[in-house]
């Protein structure tokens, strides 16, 4: 099959690293492991986060025009040649799909949607265009991957009798993680040296963009909940950048540098590498949908400590590959760390779980056939 993708909130090739970058690249990967052909149909970006109505017209009057062009670019080509499905990943009400309803519906093709959810609250206020174009977007779908169960909850009620919904795991490619695990031993004495590093004290890592909203007051729930833990032997390895690197380091000048270590932006395909060097992951998930880095810090076989927010508990097996703390608690994050730090066989025994767990239930192949199974079932219910 032929898939147009499309992500309205960030294009997969967006300059700046993110899960969601992330995500949307390993969906079109494990749809081409299938044996599908993907095509980025559009970069066209809508998402708002002002709140400003006149900027959320303008949005949706140029989707609409991105949307007929594409059609009318899709018709001068040969029936053989135009895609069979559409496929949009992650829409929401600062981010909705303009562009895919409008083409699905021209070229009588099944519209597939992943990661939606839907907002009642947001009816009425500064994102109301958006929040009916997205209900709209939501109801008009054939199909639904669900990779974050709570979205569900509210999505439901907006679809079609007729609309499939499958859950669908995050997933990774686990053969970057498979190759790392000899070296371990080499990164950790490379960035101990680079860093000035104590291979003899557990390291702790988290990373995270360093931006406004749920990953900044991610970074300092963090610095709170170590603060107990001051006099304990750790090291906290921090991964990330943005326009909030110096808020983030104002939060964690209390620990000094013997404590604290900034890596700044790490490539992707160097994460795999410095997330198997720590001893465990540590990050509270403010308010994340689901988060990527718990998921890649378990495929490089370092267990985790998290808070429960969102999907977060679907990808963490809670007692066994790490710990997850009720959201907002951080004296019971505190703890978690804490219990792991005097636990070193524990920590063992949790990073072993962590490998096993993650090559069970959240590999590219799995991910592929789910994939392959819906899109050509959709086909075929379309078309009968």
């Amino acid at each position: 099959m032929r898939i147009a993708f499309y992500a309205p909130m960030k294009p997969p090739d967006d300059p700046v690293p993110s899960g969601d970058r992330r995500m949307a690249r390993l969906l079109m990967e494990a749809m081409r492991k299938a044996g599908h052909k993907v095509d980025v149909a559009a970069k066209f970006k809508t998402r708002e986060g002002s709140g400003d109505p006149v900027q959320q017209r303008r949005i949706l009057k140029a989707g609409e025009k991105w949307a007929e062009r594409l059609v009318d670019r899709y018709r001068r080509l040969p029936e053989g040649a135009r895609p069979n499905a559409w496929f949009t990943y992650h829409l929401y009400y600062k981010a909705p799909d303009v562009i895919g309803p409008i083409v699905a519906d021209r070229l009588e093709i099944p519209y597939v949607i992943a990661e939606a959810s839907h907002a009642p609250k947001r009816a009425d206020g500064p994102w109301a265009l958006f929040h009916r174009a997205n209900a709209f977007s939501i109801s008009r779908a054939d199909g639904v991957l669900v990779l974050n169960p709570v979205d569900s909850q509210c999505t439901q009620a907006l679809l079609k009798p007729s609309a499939e919904v499958v859950p669908l795991k995050p997933f990774l490619d686990l053969s970057p993680y498979s190759a790392v695990r000899r070296e371990r031993l080499k990164v950790r004495q490379d960035l101990a040296v680079g860093l000035g590093l104590d291979l003899s004290k557990p390291w702790l890592i988290a990373t995270g963009m360093m931006r406004k909203g749920a990953k900044m007051r991610s970074y300092e729930a963090l610095a709170k909940a170590l603060t107990p833990l001051v006099g304990r032997d750790w090291q906290l390895l921090i991964v990330g950048d943005g326009p909030e690197r110096q808020a983030v380091e104002t939060a964690f000048r209390r620990f000094g540098d013997d404590k604290v270590a900034f890596l700044g932006l790490v490539e992707e395909a160097d994460l795999p590498r410095v997330l198997s060097s720590a001893d465990l992951m540590v990050w509270p998930a403010v308010d994340e949908a689901f988060c990527m880095a718990l998921l890649e810090s378990q495929a490089a076989a370092t267990p985790v400590v998290a808070g429960a927010y969102g999907g977060v508990p679907e990808l963490v097996a809670d007692g066994t590959t790490g710990r997850l703390t009720p959201p907002g608690d951080l004296q019971a994050f505190t703890g978690a760390v804490s219990q792991y730090l005097q636990d070193p066989k524990g920590l063992i025994a949790a990073r072993d779980a962590a490998r096993t767990y993650v090559q069970a239930y959240h590999g590219l192949a799995g991910a592929a056939r789910i994939l392959d199974t819906t899109l050509r079932r959709l086909r075929k219910a379309h078309h009968g």
